[in-house]
């Protein structure tokens, strides 16, 4: 066993040993055996004492100087001078504050614990008219899978037949379910809340969406904080000033029993029990929401942002076109326009065509059968529809066979037109537009009153596609088409102000979200690039998500900065008082313990608002 593991297996019997071994040294006092009282609390702060060296020689051996140097001076320094029972509550106490600390931080990530307990192992699979349960790196694109109710979807794909209802909370924070229909893509990660159903894998275990999560989820947990290393840093310089303190104390006095109370009331210092367990602590809470932040360092650069970069497409928008308007001829109706398209572009696999049918779906149209199709791949669809000879397409496409449409000017900046014609007679324009994601303007305002100086739209879109969607909207500067290069300069131009925030999703936006102080990318099922390079991803494809993630990080880092001066400032008191022979040891012990516990369960209020 690694002797990591091993120390974190021991740290509950130090405890246990410690205060039986405090409770008996009592009780063989008051039995009037006092001489046997101080073997009894030597003997219990030994253990601890020895499994505290041994964490200070692993921590050295990785470079790392820790305050815990200043707990073994105590311990030692009492028991020198004979001070057997300040050294045994110290190491009580001691051996208990690293096990309040151990237990606030997996209280603290059990949200995203909860993510990696979720990791399905195996997955059923049909193969030759039978089920095998087989083990996920088994399982390859084109497979047909059953889920049952209450699985976990094992990997990417999309349904098979018939209806998917599927809970996605864990991974987006949204209580409601969510129904996914034939041919609609499923992610991996969401729990089966419906009926059984066959999914039809589109990527190995090893690439899926939940694989990923759970990856970053790992290396989230790994991380450690700047203000935490801050703790490790300056740990030589409070370490110097205790060790004088004492010493001066001594001297001054002639009495080591005064150095030996300054090194007790200074074990340990709160800023390596407060900081890392506010910062974990907001992790956590902002995963429940579906917010997932790389780790300390991230998550305290986040509460210091000063400006932001978004991009446009799948950002500020929806990234994807829908249809915002439909322009029908005299004496037919919008939805009888819709209707023909959408049953001629049952044919077609275009993006486009997908987006008319599905459009036409929503509205509950019944579609007919169509019959004689020509496709001209990237101009248009030819065909017949209910005897009827249909031509859906470019507005220059259609125009060719049927004469121009009388509604082709009718577009508006960055929007697709698709014309439609029936019988050689154009009857009608479809509008498609990447519609703005809603509640954008109040969310550009919530980010301006937690801090956010300077908002900066950069996209590779045309200047009046860019323009048309920022008008509006609280932004200050908007950039036009950029190449992701020309982004991250952008980025880099912006850090004038302070710390750079870039929001993107496409593999085009991973250059400038690496470039930034914080880069955030949109949605689990966005890049794969993008969300490997950023350093917070939005679980759930919604803008809204940006201003809570940033209030979370905030308040963590001012949580942390919080117990850090009130439990520094006390210490420094506390050791000054013991300078002047105003504490004993134990009571000094006792002191700085209860304002241990007191800063952790303070930085555990950053898992709550």
């Amino acid at each position: 066993m690694p002797v990591d593991s091993a120390l974190k297996f021991v740290r509950p019997y130090l405890i246990g040993i410690a205060a039986s071994g405090l409770a008996a040294g009592f009780a063989v006092s008051l039995a009037g055996l006092g001489a046997w009282s101080d073997a009894i609390w030597t003997a219990v702060t030994l253990p601890v004492l020895l499994a505290l060296l041994v964490e200070i020689v692993i921590s050295l051996r990785r470079g790392d100087l820790g305050l815990d140097i200043v707990a073994a001076l105590s311990m030692s320094a009492a028991l020198a001078v004979g001070e057997h029972l300040a050294a045994a509550v110290v190491a009580l106490m001691y051996a208990g504050g690293q096990y309040l600390e151990h237990f606030a931080e997996r209280h603290a990530r059990r949200e995203m614990t909860a993510l990696l307990a979720r990791v399905p192992r195996t997955a059923m699979r049909h193969r030759d008219g039978a089920l095998d349960e087989v083990p996920l790196e088994l399982i390859r694109p084109g497979e047909r899978l059953l889920i049952r109710k209450g699985d976990v979807v094992p990997v990417d794909g999309i349904v098979a037949a018939g209806v998917a209802v599927l809970d996605q909370s864990a991974l987006t924070g949204e209580a409601l379910p969510v129904q996914q229909t034939a041919g609609e893509a499923v992610l991996s990660g969401s729990s089966n809340a419906g009926e059984a159903f066959d999914l039809v894998a589109t990527h190995p275990a090893a690439d899926s969406t939940f694989a990923g999560v759970v990856r970053l989820v790992e290396a989230a947990q790994r991380s450690r904080a700047p203000m935490a290393r801050m703790a490790d840093r300056y740990a030589m310089v409070f370490l110097a000033v205790t060790v004088v303190l004492a010493a001066v104390a001594w001297g001054l006095s002639g009495d080591p029993v005064r150095a030996v109370a300054v090194l007790v009331v200074a074990t340990p210092c709160p800023l390596i029990l407060a900081v890392p367990v506010a910062l974990v602590a907001g992790l956590s809470r902002a995963a429940s929401l579906g917010i997932l932040i790389k780790g300390g360092k991230a998550i305290e650069m986040l509460a210091r942002v000063r400006a932001l970069v978004i991009d446009k497409t799948g950002t500020l928008t929806v990234g994807q076109a829908t249809i915002v308007a439909i322009r029908s001829a005299s004496g037919v109706a919008p939805d009888e326009v819709l209707r023909l398209a959408a049953s001629l572009d049952q044919a077609s696999q275009h993006i486009v065509a997908r987006t008319i049918v599905a459009a036409a779906h929503a509205k509950g149209l019944a579609l007919a059968v169509p019959a004689g199709v020509t496709e001209t791949p990237g101009e248009g669809v030819e065909g017949h529809v209910e005897g009827r000879a249909v031509v859906i397409g470019g507005p220059r496409f259609v125009a060719a066979r049927a004469g121009a449409s009388p509604f082709a000017h009718e577009r508006m900046p960055g929007s697709l037109a698709v014309a439609v014609a029936v019988d050689g007679r154009p009857i009608g324009l479809l509008i498609l537009s990447d519609q703005l994601r809603e509640g954008t303007e109040k969310l550009l305002r919530g980010l301006r009153k937690v801090g956010i100086e300077r908002i900066v739209l950069a996209t590779g879109d045309r200047a009046e596609v860019a323009s048309h969607i920022a008008a509006g909207l609280s932004i200050d500067l908007v950039r036009s088409e950029l190449t992701p290069d020309q982004k991250i300069l952008v980025v880099l131009s912006e850090r004038k102000d302070g710390p750079v925030m870039m929001i993107g999703d496409g593999v085009n936006d991973a250059p400038a979200l690496a470039a930034a102080d914080v880069g955030m990318a949109m949605g689990a099922r966005g890049a794969a690039a993008s969300a490997e390079v950023a350093d917070v991803v939005l679980l759930v494809d919604q803008l809204d998500r940006v201003l809570p993630a940033i209030q979370i990080a905030r308040r963590a880092r001012r949580i942390a900065l919080q117990s850090v001066i009130a439990g520094m400032g006390l210490s420094m008191v506390a050791m000054v008082a013991a300078a002047f022979g105003h504490i004993t040891p134990v009571q000094g012990a006792l002191l700085q313990e209860a304002i241990d516990v007191a800063v952790i369960l303070n930085a555990l209020r950053a898992l709550r608002g």
